[in-house]
C-alpha cells in the first residue's frame, strides 16, 4: 500500500512540474519565460522536491514500523536456535568490550581534566568524583556505548545483510521456506537488546576507574573524599536510568541496521551506502531517544524524590 501511494504522489508532483513547464513554453515559445512564470516554476520545483523528501521519510518510517512489528512477532512466536544466537552474542557483545572499555576509560579521564579547573576555583576539588561519576552513569556511559555499538556492529550488520540481499542469499532463504527475519534479524536484535546493558555497565565502570585514577594520581585529590562524595551524590536511580536508556538504544540500532541491510540498493555502492546510513540514522535516533527518555526519567525522579541534590 505504501509504495502505491508514494507512486501516485510522485506522479502528481511530476505532472505539476510538466504542466507548468508546458504553460510557460506555450505562452511564449520564442522567448524566455517571464518573471512570473520563472518564479512559479521555481516554487513548483521546490514544493515537488520538498514533497518527495517528506514522502520518502514517511515511507521509510512506515517500512521500519512494519519491519519492527514483524521482528517482534517472530521474537515472541519462536525463539531462535542456539546455533544462530550464540554467534550473534559473540560478535555483538564480546568483541565490542575492548572498544567500549577503552572509550569509557578515556572519557572518565577527559571529564577529570575538563572539570578540575572550575572545581578548583571554588575549592571543591574533592567533589570532582560526584560530577564525573554522575555524568558517566546517567548520560555519557549509555550514549557512548550505544555510539560504539552503532559504529562497530550496526554498520557491520547493515553491510553483511546488504551483501546477502545483493547476492540474493535472502531470496534463497525465502525460497527454501525459511523466514529471513526470523533467521537473520531476530538473533541480532536479541543480542543488541540484551548485551548493550552489559556494555553500558562496562563503560560506566571503566570511566569511573579512569576518572579516579587521573584525579588521584595526577590531580592529587584525596581518594577518600573522592569516593565518599561519589557515594553521597550518585544513587541507584542514576545507574538504573543509564541502563534503562541503553535498552532502547540497542533496540533502535538493531532495527535500523537490519532494515538498512534488507533494503540495500544493488551493487557495492549500495552496500556502502547502507552501512553509512545505518550508523548515521542510528546515531540520530540515539540522541533523540536520549532527549525524550531523559525528560521522562527526570519527571519520574522528581515525582519520587522532589528534593534536588545539592552538590555544595
Amino acid at each position: 500500500m505504501v509504495p502505491f501511494v508514494r507512486f501516485r504522489v510522485f506522479r502528481g508532483l511530476s505532472r505539476l512540474r510538466k504542466s507548468l513547464a508546458a504553460m510557460s513554453s506555450a505562452s511564449s515559445p520564442s522567448r524566455k519565460p517571464g518573471f512570473v512564470a520563472a518564479v512559479a516554476m521555481g516554487i513548483a520545483s521546490w514544493v515537488a522536491d520538498l514533497g518527495e523528501l517528506i514522502i520518502n521519510w514517511l515511507a521509510t518510517l512506515g517500512d521500519i514500523a512494519i519491519f519492527s512489528f514483524r521482528t517482534m512477532v517472530w521474537m515472541f512466536t519462536r525463539l531462535p536456535r542456539r546455533e544462530t544466537l550464540l554467534p550473534a552474542f559473540y560478535q555483538i557483545g564480546v568483541l565490542s568490550l575492548p572498544v567500549v572499555a577503552l572509550t569509557g576509560t578515556f572519557i572518565g579521564m577527559v571529564l577529570a581534566v575538563q572539570s578540575y579547573d572550575q572545581f578548583a576555583m571554588l575549592h571543591l576539588e574533592t567533589r570532582l568524583g560526584s560530577i564525573i561519576n554522575m555524568s558517566l552513569v546517567r548520560e555519557l556511559g549509555p550514549v557512548l556505548a550505544a555510539t560504539m555499538l552503532a559504529g562497530r556492529v550496526g554498520s557491520a550488520m547493515a553491510a553483511e545483510l546488504g551483501t546477502m540481499r545483493v547476492t540474493e542469499q535472502i531470496d534463497a532463504l525465502s525460497s527454501m521456506g525459511a523466514n529471513p527475519i526470523y533467521y537473520l534479524v531476530v538473533p541480532r536484535f536479541l543480542a543488541c537488546l540484551l548485551l548493550i546493558p552489559m556494555l553500558t555497565i562496562m563503560a560506566d565502570f571503566m570511566g569511573v576507574v579512569g576518572g579516579f585514577f587521573y584525579s588521584v594520581q595526577f590531580l592529587n585529590i584525596d581518594w577518600h573524599h573522592y569516593w565518599s562524595n561519589s557515594e553521597k551524590f550518585v544513587g541507584d536511580f542514576d545507574l538504573f536510568s543509564g541502563v534503562f536508556k541503553s535498552l532502547f538504544f540497542g533496540a533502535a540500532i538493531a532495527v535500523i541496521s537490519c532494515h538498512r541491510g534488507f533494503h540495500c540498493d544493488p551493487g557495492a555502492e549500495g552496500v556502502g551506502r547502507a552501512a553509512t546510513n545505518a550508523f548515521v540514522y542510528s546515531f540520530c535516533v540515539i540522541l533523540i531517544l536520549d532527549l525524550f527518555l531523559g525528560i521522562f526519567l527526570g519527571s519520574v525522579y522528581n515525582m519520587f524524590w522532589p528534593q534536588p541534590v545539592n552538590l555544595l
